[in-house]
């Protein structure tokens, strides 16, 4: 091969080279840290926000990681390092500490997107066996002696925490105000439990699957989908008449996405969620969201139930956290004194 030839070559290759280069889309990649139970539920809205971020910017294919524990261990992951470009919690503590702690966040960042950056919210719900065996209808019911529970740690998890302070919230309202009377009440709700699993997941895992319990209490939207999933012959569900509204709150963090030069995608990402699209398929998962066109076609999955919020029994969530289920907090005591 002469010396004119391999040049040739060479430059002929180039070319080829930069021909595929200048082809080629760029990649991105967003993380989002989520709660234990919403795998399905990101899995698929997803894809819509790919597609439509790819038609808007047609050089650059997104991709979106998911990330799922306990909201609590999630937001500590963070803290310890994981480059999450997002969250999407279910509790707002669990946002909170991202700013409290690392600073990853602003103060202010609630104020950045619609419903106090909650683009959907649930409340509590009972899943019982086909039949409702034991005849459970409302938080009372679930402190009688016959009736054993199934619920993800107040510690662990957003899902417990939540599930924890709608029964102590409808027992205060439906005792006045008795907080001796609320505590008698807990005191047997705690001992009722059969198992504490770390997430809700793990919790879906313990009555489903390993059939423990007569009652598993998670977000409504969950056990809706567990009766979907396992069979809607063999369980029931039920919403209490009073109830907590459980808040689904999202930001994008801020040091991350710096850092990572995602700032644009992550925030195009969480506003898609408030998007009329997304906000119907929100509502096939059983979700409750915002967007009044979206509920007004689905009404009927949605049981009415009065909804109280968690600063209107408790203050604050700072103040609940404090009280409730800081190490020796209600929490603790309560668990401790019904099984002397």
């Amino acid at each position: 091969m002469t010396f004119i030839q391999l040049k040739k070559i060479i430059c002929n290759s180039g070319l080829a080279l930069l021909l595929v280069s200048s082809g080629n889309t760029s990649a991105l990649e967003l993380l989002n840290s989520s709660y234990d139970i919403s795998r399905e539920l990101f899995a698929a809205l997803n894809p819509a926000f790919e597609q439509q971020w790819q038609q808007q910017h047609p050089n650059e294919k997104i991709t979106i990681k998911q990330s799922h524990a306990g909201s609590s261990k999630q937001a500590l992951a963070i803290l310890q390092g994981l480059r999450a470009d997002v969250v999407t919690y279910n509790q707002v503590t669990d946002v909170q500490i991202l700013h409290d702690r690392g600073k990853l966040i602003p103060a202010d960042w609630q104020q950045r997107l619609p419903n106090n950056s909650s683009p959907f919210y649930s409340t509590m719900a009972f899943l019982v066996r086909a039949g409702n065996p034991k005849q459970i209808q409302n938080w009372q019911d679930l402190a009688r002696s016959d009736v054993q529970l199934v619920f993800p740690n107040p510690k662990t998890s957003g899902n417990g925490r939540y599930t924890y302070l709608a029964a102590w919230g409808a027992s205060n309202l439906a005792n006045a105000g008795d907080q001796q009377q609320t505590q008698q009440f807990m005191r047997q709700l705690l001992k009722n439990v059969q198992v504490f699993d770390t997430g809700g997941r793990g919790a879906t895992a313990s009555f489903v699957e390993r059939g423990i319990g007569d009652v598993l209490i998670s977000f409504e939207s969950e056990v809706n989908n567990i009766r979907q999933q396992y069979g809607v012959e063999k369980y029931q569900v039920i919403v209490p008449p009073v109830n907590i509204l459980a808040e689904f709150p999202v930001t994008w963090i801020d040091k991350n996405v710096e850092r990572k030069g995602t700032a644009l995608a992550a925030k195009a990402y969480l506003e898609y969620l408030y998007s009329p699209a997304a906000q119907r398929k929100i509502t096939e998962f059983y979700y409750r969201v915002y967007d009044q066109n979206a509920m007004a076609d689905v009404q009927q999955r949605f049981p009415a139930s009065k909804l109280f919020r968690v600063e209107e029994q408790f203050g604050s969530w700072p103040e609940a956290n404090r009280l409730h289920f800081a190490s020796g907090g209600q929490f603790d005591q309560l668990l401790a004194e019904g099984h002397q």
